[in-house]
Formats: structure tokens, sequence, C-alpha cells
């Protein structure tokens, strides 16, 4: 048996014709950018995440590059930021000049652990992302009081946790605004980038709306410098049949991370994934972790079953980041989870019997 790491093919069919009825609109529509689509999606998925304001962007880094530019923050400023996530929001930060402080997580969730937050706030501190990581909210009730405390913004990474919760809120609720991507692999995934910023503030949502497009609302009238960042109609499209089967599909995302905890505990050697008080999560990765890391990984690749590591080098150790002179031990956590993590296949179409096969082969190899 075979087992991808990931499959689109059973998401893929069961929206095929509509996706070729959209893309033949699309070719007759004679509008290709910030049309009836994109206002349709940005409605649609605002709705889907609690919120009234959603503008559609062209990539998740820029979302989080224009959430930043939103809120004023610039050259000099500090941002909080985990110490275990993908360099995405690292480079954002560092894409407005502004400098990435990061904060170790909780090592069971492998989310931004907010115990440990108010130590790294300095008088030059602007805000804090929380990234809801593998599919996790973040203990964002938490975070919220230490940012209202310390009077600082706060910008949900909300790339990976489409549909996730904590306290019965939507994950992208609840920052002051907030960013996501629909790269294809997301639980919400486009055929190519896309991405939006979502808000409570409709400031905030003029501000991002009109950064993403050059700096201007009225066409040739610039009133800030922008950039190009405009989620296009095709992709909208796309997007707006997927919403409609995201909770189904997270439902059986979930259903396999059930399976696997349960084939898969009591293995020694294994730590598995846990959930926190109040949250949940929607399982965009499965992520094991153990010393034996990488034997196993080669073992389950040589009984044809794929995995990936997400993320091998953390962001503090990455070349990109040579100048803010972190070295290995400065944040043991992030290094430790990286040193250990392996991500299982997990999607929808995965079948019970490859859940099955995967876990024997894990237990087997211990």
């Amino acid at each position: 048996m075979r087992v991808p790491f990931l499959s689109f093919e059973q998401m893929n069919t069961e929206i095929s014709d509509e996706l070729k009825s959209i893309f033949e609109h699309f070719i007759h529509s004679g509008w290709y950018i910030l049309g009836e689509r994109v206002k349709e999606f940005e409605k649609n998925y605002s709705s889907f995440t609690q919120v009234p304001f959603c503008c559609g962007v062209a990539n998740g880094l820029d979302a989080l590059i224009i959430a930043l530019k939103a809120l004023n923050i610039e050259q000099g400023d500090e941002v909080i930021v985990p110490s275990n996530t993908y360099i995405a929001t690292w480079l954002a930060v560092s894409a407005v000049g502004a400098i990435p402080v990061p904060v170790e997580p909780n090592v069971e969730t492998y989310n931004i652990n907010p115990v440990l937050i108010k130590e790294r706030i300095s008088s030059r501190t602007k805000a804090i992302i929380p990234v809801h990581l593998y599919g996790q909210c973040c203990e964002m009730d938490a975070i919220l009081k230490i940012a209202h405390a310390h009077k600082l913004a706060v910008i949900e990474d909300n790339a990976q946790a489409h549909g996730a919760t904590h306290n019965g809120k939507p994950a992208g609720s609840f920052g002051d605004i907030n960013a996501t991507s629909f790269y294809p692999g997301k639980n919400l995934g486009a055929f190519g980038d896309a991405g939006a910023v979502t808000t409570n503030s409709i400031k905030l949502y003029e501000r991002a709306c009109i950064l993403r497009n050059y700096g201007s609302a009225v066409k040739y009238y610039n009133e800030i410098k922008g950039m190009n960042s405009r989620l296009d109609e095709l992709q909208a499209g796309f997007l707006n049949l997927k919403l409609q089967r995201l909770n189904e599909w997270n439902k059986q995302r979930k259903s396999i991370a059930v399976a696997y905890q349960n084939l898969l505990s009591g293995v020694d050697e294994l730590i598995l994934p846990k959930i926190a008080p109040g949250s949940d999560s929607v399982f965009h990765l499965y992520v094991i972790r153990t010393k034996r890391r990488d034997e196993l990984q080669q073992f389950l690749a040589n009984r044809g079953i794929g995995t990936l590591i997400h993320y091998p080098i953390p962001p503090h150790l990455q070349k990109a980041y040579t100048e803010l002179n972190y070295c290995r031990g400065d944040f043991p956590v992030a290094e430790e989870i990286a040193d250990t993590c392996l991500s299982l296949p997990v999607y929808p179409g995965l079948t019970p019997k490859e859940v099955e096969y995967v876990s024997q082969n894990i237990k087997a190899f211990f």
C-alpha cells in the first residue's frame, strides 16, 4: 500500500464539474481582478469567521504585511512572534522594518505560550502575532488579556486553522486585524496563491483594501504608498465553492486525528499532539514527536508512507536571521520540536484502512 502525505483527489473529484463551470464563467466574464467573485468571497469568508470585514489579497505573507502596515507598525518597532512557526510570520515583521521578538511555545500544544509573553514585552513592543499552528487555535483569551493590559495590538496568523475555535469563537476573529493564507495545501486552499485580512474595524479594513491596491481607493489617486496584492476573480470563485464544504472536510480531518490518537496511544518514545483547554484543532497537520524522527521517517518511506517535517529549522537559526545573533540553545523548546516533529498524512479522502496502515507501521518501528 502507498499512502501519500497529501492528496487532493477526493476534494477535487467532489467539485470537479463546479470548478469547470467557474473557470468557464471566468473566461467569458471579462473581469479578472477585484470583481463580484472577490466581493462574494469576502462576504462569505467574513461570515464564516464571524467578523464584519474581509479583504482578499494575493497570499498569506502579503496579508501579514498589510495587517502590520494597517496598524502603522514600522522601523524599530518590536513585534512578539512565536519561536516555533513557519518563517513567513517573521518575514512579515521584517518587511515593515520591525524586529521579531520570539517567545517559546507550549511544548505540548506547539502554540505560543501566553505565560512567557510578558517577559518579552519592552517599551518598543507594538503588537503580538499568535500563530494558530498545525490547525489548533491559540489560547486567545489569555493572549488578549496581556495585550490589553500593555496596550498592544494583536494580529492573528490564521493560515493553518480555518474553522478552529477557542472557547467557541473562530480563529481569525479575535485580533485587531488578522491574516490568513489560502495556499493550496491549507484546509481552505485555492488553486494557487491567495490570502485574506479579517477585522472587526472598518477603519483597518478600509486601510487594508487601500494598501492592497497601490495605496489607492479611487483609480489613479494614491493616498498612501501601497502594494499590488489583490485576490483574483478565479481564485475567489474556487474559494467560494470550497468554503461551502470546509466544515465537512474539517470534520474528516478531526476524525482521522481521533483515529491516530486511539491507534498510537501508549506507544513508547512517541509524543502525540495535545489540545489546550478551551481550544480545538482542525488538524491542518497531525504532528507526532520522537527522538528517532529521522529513522522513523525513512522507515515509513520504505513502506510507501509519505511524511513531512514542519519545520526542520526554527526561524532564529535560519541564515536569513543571522543579524539577530541567536544561536542554538537560545530557544530550546522550538529547537526540540524542530528536531523531533513528524507530520503524518491527514486530509479528506484518507481512508480508515490507510490510517491503520500508517499506525501499524509506526508501531512496528518502535
